[in-house]
């Protein structure tokens, strides 16, 4: 049932008013969210972008599930890449210093898999923003119409259940 939800929130903001880049934005601060773990101060910087900034937070979700499933799957990678990180001999007193500061250690800046993450959330943002923002233009320019043919999607328009499940989902808002 959740899985209906969410396809049905998402199909519902390709199709919003909202711009592509606030789509994108959306997708891209959720995947901050999903990579990063959600119990170190590096979510909190992120979770405030959500609240002050003008993104999509349905977007947002969307993102938080697809890259946490994601991360989950590329813990091994991760952790090789903070291990790396962490284990430079360049980097040993910018570590001690870090770790000696007053807040600092609460971002967990420590545990080898929270670096990798941030370190590959870091490096994607830019690029995921970029492919969702593409991605919903695509979708809104090239495929919304044709989709909207598909002899699938008429049927399924048109049932009594889908109807229903519209109804019951503008009612709760």
């Amino acid at each position: 049932m959740i899985i209906l939800q969410l396809i049905r929130r998402l199909v519902k903001v390709l199709r919003s008013a909202s711009s592509p880049f606030q789509i994108a934005g959306g997708f891209t601060l959720g995947m901050f969210l999903g990579l990063v773990s959600l119990r170190t101060l590096f979510a909190l910087p992120v979770v405030l972008c959500l609240v002050l900034l003008n993104v999509n937070l349905a977007a947002a979700l969307f993102g938080l599930l697809c890259f946490r499933l994601l991360a989950y799957l590329l813990d091994p990678l991760l952790h090789s890449l903070g291990y790396g990180l962490l284990t430079l001999p360049a980097l040993e007193t910018t570590w001690t210093t870090l770790y000696n500061m007053r807040f600092v250690p609460y971002t967990r800046f420590n545990n080898t898999v929270v670096l990798g993450s941030l370190l590959a959330a870091l490096v994607l943002a830019f690029p995921v923003y970029r492919g969702a923002a593409a991605l919903v233009r695509a979708y809104r320019e090239r495929f919304e119409e044709r989709i909207r043919r598909w002899r699938i999607i008429r049927i399924l328009r048109n049932s009594r259940l889908i109807r229903w499940w519209n109804r019951a989902g503008d009612l709760r808002g």
